[in-house]
């Protein structure tokens, strides 16, 4: 799984990445998180509003941080596709 936390290292920012690191040890699975900071590139995600969650490239998030449980539930929704 491919995970991708876009935001400019802002509070929000880092407080996504931490739950999203907390939700993947949670459920114990195998993921690769990736911190994207370059404005350009985020937005070549097709992301306008920070932070955002990409999950296996599929836009699951933005402008929004989420609870642990929310994380894990839209990473399980990935585990079983």
């Amino acid at each position: 799984m491919n995970i991708k936390v876009l935001g400019p290292g802002c509070m929000n920012c880092q407080t996504l990445e931490k739950r999203t690191k907390e939700a993947v040890k949670n459920l114990n699975i195998q993921a690769e998180i990736e911190k994207v900071t370059d404005m350009k590139q985020i937005t070549s995600f097709g992301i306008m509003l920070t932070p955002g969650l990409i999950v296996d490239g599929k836009i699951e998030m933005q402008g929004k941080v989420p609870a642990v449980e929310q994380i894990q539930d839209i990473l399980k929704k990935h585990q079983s596709n």
